[in-house]
C-alpha cells in the first residue's frame, strides 16, 4: 500500500469503530495479563464465559495462587490447554506476588519472563492495559496484513515490525484493535465480506471483486456501510 492508501485505510477504520478495544472481560492489567494467557488457542466467548466465574471470585494475583493448579483447573477446565494454562497462570502469580509487589509490569523483558506470556501477549498487555503503540499479530492480523498489502511477512514477526513502521503514529495506539477486528468480522479467512468492507477501495487484494467489492465505491457507500458486530 502506498502512504496515502493506508492513511486512508486507517481514517476508516477508526470512523467505523473510534472506540475499539479487547473483546475479553477485564477491569484491570491483571485480569487482562491473565485473560489473554487463558485465550491462547481459544476463543475470546469461551475465556469470558470461564473468567466470568473466575474473577469475581479471585481476581488478585494471592487469591488466584491461593485457588492452586487445581482449584484454579475447576473455572477454567472448559478452555483448551487449561492444564498446562493452569499451571502457567499459578507460577505466574507466584513470581507478581515475590517479584512485582503483585503488580503487573508495564515492560516487555518482564512481561515475557512470566511463564505462558510471549511476545503476543505482551504486545496485549502492553497496548490495552498501559497504552503503549505496539502490535500483536495473531491470525487474523498476519491475514490481513497480507492479503491487502498493507503489511506482507513470512512470519507474525515481520508482520509486527512491518506494520509498526508504516502506521502513521496517530493511528498506532488503536490500529491493534482496529485490525484484528476487521480481521475477525469482516477479512474473515475463507469468505471475507468484502461487498461491506469499508476500505475495500484502498485494499491491494486482486481476488476481492470475486467477494463483492465495488470497483468504484464513492464516499457516501463508504461511510453508510454496513458495520459488522
Amino acid at each position: 500500500m502506498t502512504k496515502k492508501q493506508i492513511q486512508t485505510f486507517f481514517e476508516r477504520l477508526r470512523d467505523q469503530r473510534p472506540n475499539p478495544t479487547t473483546e475479553l472481560n477485564f477491569s484491570n492489567p491483571f485480569e487482562l495479563l491473565i485473560a489473554v494467557t487463558l485465550s491462547a488457542q481459544a476463543t475470546d466467548v469461551s475465556v469470558n464465559k470461564a473468567t466470568d466465574k473466575l474473577f469475581p471470585v479471585a481476581n488478585t494475583p494471592e487469591a488466584i495462587y491461593a485457588l492452586g493448579v487445581e482449584g484454579l483447573k475447576e473455572y477454567i477446565k472448559t478452555i483448551g490447554l487449561y492444564n498446562s494454562k493452569a499451571e502457567n497462570v499459578i507460577k505466574t502469580c507466584k513470581i507478581l506476588i515475590e517479584k512485582h509487589g503483585s503488580i503487573v509490569p508495564d515492560n516487555r523483558a518482564d512481561l515475557e519472563a512470566l511463564p505462558g506470556v510471549g511476545r503476543k501477549t505482551a504486545n496485549v498487555v502492553l497496548n490495552t492495559a498501559f497504552g503503549q503503540p505496539t502490535m500483536a499479530v495473531d491470525t487474523h492480523i498476519f491475514r490481513l496484513g497480507n492479503r491487502t498489502g498493507l503489511a506482507v511477512g513470512k512470519n507474525v514477526l515481520e508482520v509486527e515490525h512491518r506494520l509498526i513502521k508504516v502506521i502513521p503514529k496517530e493511528f498506532l495506539i488503536d490500529s491493534h484493535h482496529w485490525l484484528i477486528l476487521h480481521g475477525r468480522y469482516c477479512c474473515i479467512a475463507r469468505k471475507p465480506k468484502c461487498a461491506e468492507c469499508v476500505v475495500s477501495d484502498v485494499c491491494n487484494w486482486p481476488d476481492r471483486f470475486e467477494f463483492g467489492a465495488h470497483r468504484h465505491t464513492t464516499l457516501h457507500e463508504i461511510h453508510h456501510a454496513p458495520i459488522s458486530k
